[in-house]
């Protein structure tokens, strides 16, 4: 019997085979009940509003219809529906194009299966997840050309942000911040600083609230809108 909390997912991709396997896996896992899958976004579309997914993971690279360019519509048909996409696209205006049409995270397909399954519940909780591998593309593509905002969409960086908010950080906090930034993870900043795993958590909910921020997304953003990185 489900759990009560369990997640509800759908997949979205039109690799029939690579998708047999994800909703496999996923299956194994307690925390996710499975609901449906689709092999192109018709079909997503048709679904969503039926089987209101708490979160979809979305290829990039459908028929007829490209990922992200299909991400408000299954906004729209599902309200409060998260999405990750899970492509093997390294093309960093992909990525950027994502995360602007309203994507709550971004994955390449060769993630470890427990990474995946840690950054769904990551994406529920309200962070978003890029792959450590295209996060300095993420903050390149951001220096060159800060991702604008659309009405109704929220910015990577959040307007209340006091843009001072760097000179409060600390000398710790702000080697802290570039690591963010590189894409590192608690576990890489602490070996890269030779310090505890639990002390980077500290730093790093500091910088969150220093900076106004919530993820680790608006902090490599935020790094590269003022130049820090």
């Amino acid at each position: 019997m489900l759990a009560m909390q369990s997640i509800k997912l759908m997949v979205v991709d039109d690799h029939s085979l690579f998708r047999r396997g994800l909703l496999s896996l996923l299956s194994q896992d307690g925390r996710f009940e499975v609901i449906g899958e689709a092999g192109d976004m018709g079909e997503a579309l048709r679904l969503v509003a039926r089987a209101s997914p708490d979160l979809i993971l979305l290829d990039n690279h459908l028929p007829g219809v490209r990922g992200v360019d299909g991400i408000p519509a299954l906004k729209e048909a599902c309200a409060g529906t998260r999405i990750l996409m899970l492509t093997v696209s390294e093309d960093e205006t992909d990525l950027a194009a994502a995360m602007q049409a309203g994507a709550d995270g971004y994955l390449l397909k060769t993630v470890e299966s427990d990474h995946l399954c840690d950054a769904i519940v990551k994406v529920l909780a309200g962070e978003s997840v890029i792959s450590p591998d295209m996060m300095s593309k993420f903050v390149a593509a951001f220096r060159a050309k800060p991702m604008a905002e659309k009405p109704g969409e929220a910015s990577p960086v959040p307007a209340a942000v006091d843009q001072s908010g760097a000179a409060s950080l600390s000398a710790r906090e702000m080697e802290i911040l570039k690591l963010i930034a590189r894409g590192d993870s608690n576990k890489l900043i602490a070996r890269a600083l030779d310090i505890a795993e639990t002390t980077v958590k500290v730093h790093v909910q500091h910088i969150f609230r220093k900076l106004q921020l919530s993820s680790r997304v608006q902090v490599a953003v935020y790094a590269a809108a003022h130049r820090l990185v």
